[in-house]
């Protein structure tokens, strides 16, 4: 009995620290949307130094059990054992403060589903460690060498280098149990939302659906009770987390933001909100990387298209292939934006010209770039056909406030930071760009570079750097090691000056150029900033 209860206890320290040293693998596995393949895509990249570290704190404990252990052989073997356990777990304590230098950019989210992804991985790793205490407990009796009984327990040192393979077990186990709580409570929110008299409104596109949201939800505002799905959640479970709050209650209208990233996606989600309008911002190279081509997005993306909306409101890149698929329905349940008048586009502001009812009315923005303005143009045709007032709808317009993270303008003594840094795409990074040139001073960019684009990665970003060399910028700072190089080659292509860029490992690193570079009346865009799972 007590060899077992000796067991137990040291198998639940090794646990406490084992699991405490490797949060940052929860965070990764968060990151990667629960997918193991993409945390192994993530453990195994070449530049990821966390699975080296932890197969070197393998090894060190290994040796350090087993010099220590053989050095006080001469006390007996119980007593030799107990003293290299010592070591053992005081450099797990030393491994567990020093891997607190290399934190994620993104930390762990403290949701309800990664914290029992965490009590899964404690079992699955108390398991696991007791499992292999027991066995080699087992061998010490049954193997009768002495000097096999001092090494007895050296084995243990494996289990820091299986972390990430039992993460991945107690995630396996973890995601049935979260798919089918997930679906359960999906459906509760579409019974919910069936039982409500309120008007549904849908938002999809490949980009700028945040943005439109958060717009449409100020303007409508202004005549209605409004609820819209918070952040970025665009999938099922973040509506019916929106449908499924106390807020919910009393609303007449529910905005909600539809994401794709797979075939069935739109579908599935207009299936739980069953939306009465919609509107369709745009397609774009960023989500090549999971439909295969930009036909597949298109494909997907459209069909919010047919889901029965009464109105749906497109933006005008769209005009092509609505023309060529839905020429029998435009003007009357699908509205192509048409564009905007008298634009003028400032550093700090925008202004243009909108048409409601007819007549001309001249709108202020502290929203940037022309991007703004196609989005609060698609907002307002949908208000429109909601009912509002001009009065209304020019009244919201003037409450619309910048987004955090998208083109965000933030002025800190005379330095100009534009944060773009939310989920880059081709045609908002070029949006990016013409925002940063409106400035007088000097100008800077700091891009990792654009993600999620698939085959046509390495083009896109070619494309990038050779935009970014055409701007003729003072300072480039490019950051990692993912796509970084093909960024450089574009740039370098375009003629651009190599002693203006600089490549640094880390944001913290663009950081410090820029404590020492920036001056009053400078301005630096921050392009995009990748989880580290990429």
């Amino acid at each position: 009995m007590d060899e077992i209860i000796l067991r137990i206890i040291a198998s639940v320290v090794a646990t406490c620290l084992l699991c405490a040293s490797t949060l940052k693998l929860l965070g990764a596995m968060q990151q990667s949307g629960y997918k193991n393949a993409k945390f192994w895509g993530w453990i195994t990249r070449k530049d990821n130094l966390q699975f080296n570290r932890l197969l070197v704190l393998s090894l060190c404990l290994a040796l350090v059990s087993a010099v220590t252990s053989l050095c006080f052989s001469f006390l007996g073997k119980t007593e030799a054992l107990l003293i290299s356990a010592l070591p053992f777990f005081g450099l797990m304590f030393l491994f567990l403060f020093a891997d607190e230098k290399f934190a994620l950019k993104v930390s762990v989210k403290r949701t309800g589903r990664v914290i029992r992804l965490f009590v899964a991985y404690f079992v699955v790793v108390l398991c696991a460690a007791f499992t292999l205490i027991t066995a080699l407990m087992f061998l010490d009796k049954w193997i009768s060498s002495d000097v096999y009984g001092f090494l007895a327990y050296v084995p243990v040192a494996i289990l820091p280098a299986l972390l990430p393979f039992l993460l991945i077990a107690a995630n396996v186990i973890m995601t049935i149990f979260e798919n089918l709580r997930n679906k359960n409570y999906v459906k509760r929110a579409g019974q919910v939302l069936n039982e409500r008299d309120i008007i549904r409104i849908g938002i999809v596109g490949s980009y700028g659906k945040t943005s439109v949201k958060n717009i449409l939800y100020t303007i409508l505002s202004e005549k209605y009770t409004v609820v819209a799905t918070p952040a970025s959640f665009n999938t099922p479970m973040g509506i019916a987390r929106t449908v499924c709050d106390a807020e919910f209650e009393g609303k007449q209208i529910l905005i909600a933001e539809m994401g794709a990233r797979k075939a069935g996606d739109i579908e599935e989600l207009c299936a739980l909100v069953k939306p009465d309008y919609a509107i369709f911002t745009s397609i774009c190279e960023q989500h090549v990387q999971g439909f295969g081509s930009l036909d597949n997005v298109w494909a997907e993306k459209s069909k919010i298209l047919k889901c029965g909306a009464k109105k749906v409101v497109c933006g005008a890149g769209l005009r092509e292939r609505l023309e060529a698929e839905f020429a029998d329905r435009i003007n009357d349940t699908v509205l192509i934006e048409n564009g905007s008048e008298d634009v003028e586009f400032g550093a700090a502001a925008t202004a243009f010209t909108l048409n409601i009812y007819g007549g001309k009315v001249r709108v202020n923005t502290p929203l940037l770039g022309n991007a703004a303005v196609e989005n609060i143009r698609l907002a307002v045709r949908l208000c429109i056909e909601l009912g509002m007032t001009a009065e209304e709808i020019v009244r919201g317009i003037e409450k619309i406030k910048p987004i955090p993270h998208r083109l965000y303008l933030i002025e800190n003594k005379g330095i100009y930071i534009l944060d773009d840094s939310y989920n880059c795409n081709p045609k908002s990074a070029e949006e990016a760009l013409n925002a940063l040139l409106r400035f007088g001073g000097r100008k800077c960019i700091v891009t990792p570079g654009i993600v999620e684009c698939g085959v046509l990665e390495e083009k896109i970003n070619g494309e990038l750097g050779e935009k970014i060399a055409r701007a003729k910028l003072e300072k480039v700072i490019l950051v990692g090691d993912t796509l970084i190089n093909v960024v450089k080659k574009g740039y370098e292509r375009a003629g651009g000056d190599m002693d203006d860029l600089e490549i640094v490992k880390t944001l913290d690193d663009a950081q410090e150029i820029l404590s020492v570079w920036l001056q009053r009346g400078d301005a630096v865009l921050f392009l995009n900033d990748l989880p580290d799972v990429y």
